[in-house]
């Protein structure tokens, strides 16, 4: 899909569909009240000259529009051309509405049924945003590029386990423009925690490495985001119920938006140096699977007693960690669909985070909340720490505790965290969405932590610059 803005009038620009919010622009451009009225979120009231004008109900704020932006994509595609004509009354800058605008369409535009036999319909092929200054065409240029990129992790995420291996998931973030890669193998790099996890799957684990460090790049603050992309998880030996099982395509979202991340901030040439670690396997059910009791030695050297097999994106993330502290990384975030009890707790909506540095853990939610991927900091308080204590190793990966499973598994994290400020986003509830909550995602994934890790990114390089 194509994003423009003009100048020019809703009517003037070819299109098969004239949209608009409920209020004044509405009224101006002729509907009527009762049609205002019943939108819910949308009708569609036809002309007798003109093309249709799609009405959309939305809340006056960002996410409103953003939302109302998707639903007009999504009521006429085949190749059409779509008008947003822009209201000036709404309680926003006309820069808000032009990037929520782009951001939206792109979301709503984009179709997860991309597995069926049949070939897809077209979908819109132009958004124009109408009575817009043609000076804010790169704040839409801008918003579209990130929401693309947030499409291409929602597909990695969608995508069945058969397709999304560790293997095409490296092989589809190597191949992305203007990064450096690299395949690490775990076994000869000593990442003894994902060798382990990995070594259930005929599919051997990697690690994969993308490098954004554009010409001029300071030495500090080097960016590392980490992501778990266990491309599926049956849980082990301690295998998952059914109905929890046949989510476990997503359990590799974290990854995915890393992988995304990288690419959207590789287009957009930030000045700053970020790198993405992204562990990859399956946590597979087999005779090579790790044992309740077994102990493994991490990457840092600190031996984990596993009593949860299905408590493996914690071990894969620990190697990460290490390894993006031994690169140099000053400054970290891991982003993983980590415990249940977060999305038993906050719901599809929000993501917790975690850290021992507030201002760092601050500076990510106010990067998420910015950018639409809502978060909610989580306290992490040193006395948790003998909860994960061993009687056979220095660690053991769960507490045994029937309490605080989000804050145990971040407290487990810090122990391979590093010097320097680090944060953990535990974002399973918003990864793979069940329901259409009425924004513009509607279900299946939805990309989330792309917007807050580039936000976050983009923030670092503006304080560069001062």
């Amino acid at each position: 899909m194509v994003i423009e803005v003009t100048e020019a009038g809703a009517s003037s620009v070819g299109a098969d569909l004239v949209a608009v919010a409920v209020g004044a622009r509405a009224s101006e451009l002729g509907v009527p009240e009762r049609a205002a009225a019943d939108a819910d979120p949308v009708t569609t009231v036809y002309r007798q000259s003109g093309p249709p004008l799609a009405v959309v109900a939305l809340e006056p704020d960002v996410e409103g529009l953003r939302t109302a932006a998707a639903r007009a994509v999504r009521a006429c595609r085949n190749g059409a051309i779509v008008a947003w004509a822009l209201d000036s009354t709404l309680p926003l800058t006309l820069e808000q509405q032009v990037r929520s605008l782009a951001e939206g369409a792109v979301i709503g535009a984009y179709d997860h049924r991309r597995w069926r036999s049949a070939e897809p319909p077209r979908g819109v092929e132009r958004f124009v945003i109408c009575g817009c200054p043609e000076d804010l065409a790169p704040v839409a240029d801008r918003a579209a590029l990130v929401a693309r990129w947030t499409n291409t992790a929602r597909e990695m995420v969608d995508a069945p386990a058969n397709v999304m291996s560790p293997a095409n998931l490296s092989d589809r973030a190597v191949n992305f423009a203007h990064l450096v890669s690299e395949i690490v193998d775990p076994v000869r790099a000593g990442l003894g925690a994902l060798a382990a996890v990995g070594g259930s799957s005929p599919i051997p684990p990697r690690l994969i490495v993308l490098r954004h460090t554009p010409p001029g790049a300071r030495d500090a603050p080097r960016l590392a985001l980490v992501g778990k992309a266990v491309t599926f998880d049956t849980g082990g030996y301690f295998l998952k119920p059914q109905h929890d099982i046949v989510r476990q395509k997503a359990d590799m979202a974290g990854g995915a938006a890393v992988v995304a991340a990288l690419g959207a901030i590789a287009e957009l040439g930030l000045p700053l140096s970020v790198t993405g670690f992204v562990p990859a396997c399956e946590n597979m059910l087999s005779g090579t699977a790790i044992r309740p009791t077994d102990v493994i030695t991490t990457a840092a050297g600190l031996t984990v007693e596993v009593n949860n097999p299905d408590a493996e994106g914690r071990l894969i993330l620990a190697d990460a960690l290490w390894y993006a502290r031994r690169d140099g990384a000053t400054h970290v975030v891991d982003l993983a669909t980590l415990t249940g009890a977060m999305r038993a707790g906050m719901g599809d909506l929000y993501a917790g985070v975690f850290s021992p540095d507030e201002a760092w853990r601050d500076t990510v939610v106010d990067a998420g909340n910015a950018s639409g991927d809502l978060a909610w900091p989580w306290p992490l308080h040193p006395r948790y720490r003998p909860l994960i204590d061993s009687t056979v190793a220095d660690l053991r990966n769960t507490a045994g505790k029937s309490f605080g499973f989000p804050i145990v598994a971040a407290t487990f994290l810090a122990q391979f965290a590093g010097e320097g400020p680090w944060a953990h986003v535990d974002m399973l509830g918003p990864a793979l969405l069940d329901e259409d909550r009425g924004d513009a995602f509607g279900r299946g994934a939805s990309g989330y932590g792309v917007r807050m890790l580039v936000e976050l990114a983009t923030r670092l390089s503006v304080s560069l610059s001062r």
